[in-house]
Parts: C-alpha cells; sequence; structure tokens
C-alpha cells in the first residue's frame, strides 16, 4: 500500500476550516511515510478517540492531554538512545543500531504530536504549511538527542547519559507540545476575530 492509499484511508469529507487549499507534495507524502512511517489516519483517528472519551475538555485541555502522553513516551525513548553505552562489550554495530532506532522512533512520536495537535485545533494536516512544521520538530527532536552529549568530556558514568537523554527529550517533547499548542490557538483566535459575524437569521 502507498503512502497516498494509506493516508487517504480515512480522509476527512472536508478539508477542514482552517485548509488554504495547498496540498502536501506526493513527493513528500511518500517520503514521511516510508522514512518516518507517518500514518496520518491514525492521527484522525487518535483525535476523535480523544474527542470521545473527553467530550467536555476545551481545545486546549485536549492538546495538554496529547503533549503529557508522550512527555513520558519520550523519557523513555531519550532513556534508549544511551543504553547502549551501558555495555562496553557490545559491538559499535549494535550500538549504532540501538541509537538509530531511538532517535527515528522519537521523531516520529513527535511529528505525531504535532499533527495531533494541528488536528485537534480544526488545522489540515495535508495542508502544505504543516510540511515546515515537521521539519522544524525533527530538528528538535535532533537537539534533544544531541544535548547529553555535551557531558562527554566530563567522563561521566554511562548511566547518567542514560539519565541526562531521558530528560533533555521529555523536556523537548513538552516544549514541541506547548509551542504547537501556542501556536494553533493563537491561529484559531486570529481566524475567529476576521471571520466575519454571522448573519442575523430573519423573524
Amino acid at each position: 500500500m502507498t503512502a497516498t492509499a494509506d493516508n487517504a484511508a480515512e480522509q476527512p469529507k472536508s478539508a477542514g476550516p482552517h485548509s488554504l487549499g495547498r496540498r502536501q507534495s506526493l513527493a513528500a507524502e511518500e517520503f514521511f511515510y516510508f522514512f518516518l512511517r507517518l500514518r496520518k489516519n491514525e492521527i484522525r483517528r487518535t483525535v476523535r478517540q480523544l474527542e470521545e472519551q473527553y467530550p467536555d475538555d476545551d481545545l486546549r485541555r485536549r492538546a495538554r492531554r496529547l503533549v503529557d502522553a508522550k512527555t513520558s513516551l519520550a523519557a523513555i525513548g531519550g532513556g534508549l538512545l544511551y543504553v547502549p553505552g551501558l555495555f562496553p562489550a557490545a559491538g559499535q554495530f549494535l550500538k549504532l543500531a540501538g541509537v538509530v532506532g531511538a532517535a527515528s522512533m522519537l521523531t516520529r512520536m513527535h511529528l505525531y504530536l504535532i499533527l495531533e495537535i494541528a488536528q485537534v485545533y480544526g488545522e489540515d494536516i495535508d495542508d502544505l504549511a504543516r510540511v515546515p512544521e515537521m521539519i522544524a520538530v525533527v530538528a528538535a527532536t535532533g537537539m534533544g538527542g544531541a544535548a547529553p552529549q555535551l557531558l562527554t568530556p566530563y567522563n561521566l558514568a554511562p548511566m547518567v547519559s542514560v539519565g541526562a537523554g531521558a530528560l533533555s527529550m521529555a523536556a523537548v517533547t513538552r516544549l514541541i507540545g506547548l509551542a504547537a499548542t501556542r501556536f494553533y490557538a493563537s491561529r484559531r483566535d486570529v481566524e475567529a476575530e476576521l471571520s466575519p459575524p454571522p448573519e442575523p437569521v430573519p423573524a
């Protein structure tokens, strides 16, 4: 199944109130699907489930629930980045494979987070505007994963790097989630102010 077929499996009937009509290219869809396993139907399903479980929550509260859930997962993933360092006898290839696998998982999780928050606020996750936002998330994930490397010159115990990796990635996840929440909430507020008032219903 191709990226477009998978991501289109549960396309909403309408593009959403904030769609600008600029669709992501096929190349972008294929890249995020094959390299980062990004499935947009899963994003829509998660947001629908959140709406059904917490119907009384406002949009900001729903977004915060997503951030809280991903933060704990990010702490685990950030620690896994440096777990191979606990085993000096492990080959360099096995260590590298473990780090690359954990980094890929964290990047994918952060992409899901920002797109889930966008979906909560009624944004069109197929819009071209999401691409630079996703690229920024990938860069932020790389910076968060590299932060514990600053401890290397101090020859600290490998376990310290594991803890530092967990804390730094949890912090990055929270920053990404809260920044996305503020960004999409402010967009919604601005569009609400600019939208014309509803026409009065004739008596």
